[in-house]
């Protein structure tokens, strides 16, 4: 266990900024930590900087300036032959879904574990465990595209848990669904958040907030607001 983890802390942001070229700054001078077992939501309008925030976490993107260290690693500075392994850390949950609709709903959950070398019968296992926590058992055989909106945002949700990351995170989860849906999705992160998992979501959506009651972390052109 790092010290990061003894002291708590699981994703420390210290005074990042992010500069696209031709000049846009997404991301001003942020600062904030999540404690590890913690749930936080990102909350601001579009283009208030929650997508570029996610992507600077998880090392998609780097910082123009300032620091990024996740479990006491310095994503900022991470070699990019680390990266693959780092994020092995995390669960990601995007807006566009990037499921593969020519696999199977059982492959497309297997798929994480397989690309990390995991034994044919500990994949087995663990993609069935997946998904009989988010309701999908019955549906393994079936391609994507049988699926409702909502059912494909679960399988998501099965892909990112089938490694048992420490931090899971999450962008617009529920945006396209209707309440009902939404109001599953809610739940699920609920309880994944309880066994201990950092959880952090971008949201506009009030429902969740209010049901949750999690800290919020509120982004207005790019800073924390206070």
């Amino acid at each position: 266990m790092s010290s990061a983890t003894a002291r708590g802390s699981m994703i420390q942001v210290s005074h990042v900024s992010k500069r696209y070229a031709g000049g846009f700054e997404a991301l001003r001078d942020v600062t904030f930590s999540v404690e590890s077992g913690e749930m936080v939501f990102i909350t601001g309008r579009s283009g208030a900087g929650k997508s570029t925030l996610l992507k600077l976490i998880t090392a998609i993107e780097r910082p123009t300036a300032g620091s990024v260290i996740i479990n006491g690693q310095n994503v900022s500075a991470m070699k990019p032959g680390m990266i693959p392994y780092f994020r092995r850390n995390f669960g990601l949950i995007f807006q566009d879904h990037k499921l593969l609709f020519d696999r199977s709903v059982f492959e497309n959950v297997a798929l994480p574990l397989l690309i990390t070398g995991f034994p044919r019968r500990e994949i087995a296992k663990r993609t069935r465990a997946a998904l009989d926590k988010v309701g999908l058992l019955g549906r393994e055989k079936g391609k994507p595209i049988t699926l409702s909106g909502g059912e494909q945002q679960r399988l998501c949700i099965a892909r990112a848990i089938v490694n048992r990351p420490a931090i899971l995170l999450a962008d617009e989860p529920t945006g396209n669904l209707d309440t009902a849906y939404a109001g599953e999705i809610i739940g699920m992160f609920k309880s994944f958040n309880q066994v201990g998992v950092t959880v952090v979501i971008a949201t506009h959506d009030e429902d969740m907030i209010e049901r949750l009651g999690p800290r919020i972390l509120h982004l207005d052109h790019g800073r924390v607001a206070t």
